[in-house]
């Protein structure tokens, strides 16, 4: 499985000791983004003050993610988590007839959480089976009563990939504004804002973006964007001539009134040069060798005879394999003393490669993963 990608193996130090297979967690530090990270230090440490730079790199990360999904950077805000986000943005949601909101089981529970806080929504949750969720489900459950519909793009537990371009026509023509969380996609999987028709998107960096906690990325589409009045805004999210002005209120233009004070500048770093780095590897290619790992790890997981779930092909689940395991933790805490980092939820163990992995690493995780489950 010899990758021309496997030329960026080097800038992960962590392989050299680690095999680190927990991209849907925390993907493994690379040393630009390191070196990202020690350049904030340093500058507050010789300069003693850094702003105007720092404000430079918020810029360069807001292209770097617009150039990720195929949007403009004056349709992307800068946040602290993609929670954050969605809360932004249901602050936002326009005073309408239409009271229901949907979502699905497969959502990560903090979209239900804010969703549940709105007193006045009706709620309508589209159920999975196997860990999916037939695409015909969604002409069920959107109705033209709903008012916001919010998806993952890929399932944080199955790791099962939606068809967001479909689910977008079928939002469209209930007359629901649609959001996608990306945060299990963005990084590994081609994301086209403008091909897919999305109103509203976002991802945060820690995970197959390469980046740290602290920071994530909001889409909306620019039209969309100036109609609606986020409630969660700030100084960051006002015109300039209002962010300092006691006096005036203003929102900014484009999604940047969804942002609200001082991001994590040292986030910011990470995240640019993380960006930049995916960018630079491609999603494109990052995707088949993704793919490609993915499914070669169930296979060689099914022979072992390991409980697998989700769905069986790659093409529907090209970035993670799931297998189930009543004591996931215990198992995972087990295979760190391997020095395999993996990411358990609830009652599966997650193995999420990324593009600097090798057939090797996955090998020896499931090697040590059925040794560790007695088979």
């Amino acid at each position: 499985m010899n990758s021309p990608l496997m030329q960026y193996r080097s800038l992960f130090p962590a392989l050299r000791t680690h095999t680190m297979l927990a991209s849907c967690s925390q993907s493994a530090l690379a040393l630009p983004v390191s070196k990202a990270i020690n350049d904030y230090q340093e500058s507050l440490l010789q300069h003693g003050g850094n702003w105007e730079e720092a404000i430079g790199r918020t810029e360069q990360a807001r292209c770097e993610f617009a150039k990720l999904i195929g949007a403009h950077p004056e349709e992307i805000a800068v946040l602290p988590s993609v929670t954050a986000a969605v809360s932004a943005v249901v602050s936002a949601l326009p005073d309408s007839r239409k009271k229901q909101a949907v979502y699905t089981e497969l959502d990560f529970p903090a979209i239900a959480h804010i969703l549940k806080a709105q007193t006045e929504m009706e709620l309508s949750v589209v159920p999975s089976e196997d860990g999916m969720i037939p695409l015909e489900r969604y002409e069920t459950y959107i109705s033209e009563q709903t008012l916001f519909t919010c998806v993952p793009h890929v399932s944080y537990t199955s790791g099962f990939v939606q068809d967001m371009k479909r689910i977008a026509e079928i939002s469209a023509k209930k007359g629901s504004l649609l959001f996608v969380d990306a945060y299990q996609s963005a990084g590994h999987i081609p994301i086209d804002v403008k091909e897919w028709g999305v109103d509203m998107l976002a991802a945060g960096a820690r995970k197959y973006m390469l980046g740290i906690p602290g920071t994530a990325f909001l889409y909306v589409r620019k039209e969309l964007a100036e109609r609606l009045k986020p409630k969660v805004t700030g100084w960051f999210g006002q015109q300039r001539a209002a962010m300092l002005d006691l006096t005036r209120f203003s929102y900014a233009d484009g999604a940047k009134r969804f942002e609200t004070g001082t991001p994590a500048f040292i986030s910011i770093y990470a995240a640019q040069a993380a960006l930049s780095l995916v960018n630079d590897a491609g999603t494109d290619r990052i995707h088949q060798e993704v793919k490609k790992l993915s499914a070669f790890a169930y296979e060689y997981a099914s022979e072992k005879g390991l409980n697998l779930t989700g769905p069986p092909s790659a093409d529907d689940r090209p970035g993670m394999i799931s297998i189930r395991d009543e004591k996931a933790a215990e198992t995972a805490a087990l295979l760190r003393r391997k020095n395999i980092v993996c990411a358990p939820s609830g009652q599966i163990i997650r193995l999420a490669p990324h593009f600097y992995n090798t057939a090797d690493d996955l090998i020896y995780a499931i090697d040590e993963l059925a040794e560790a489950r007695g088979i």
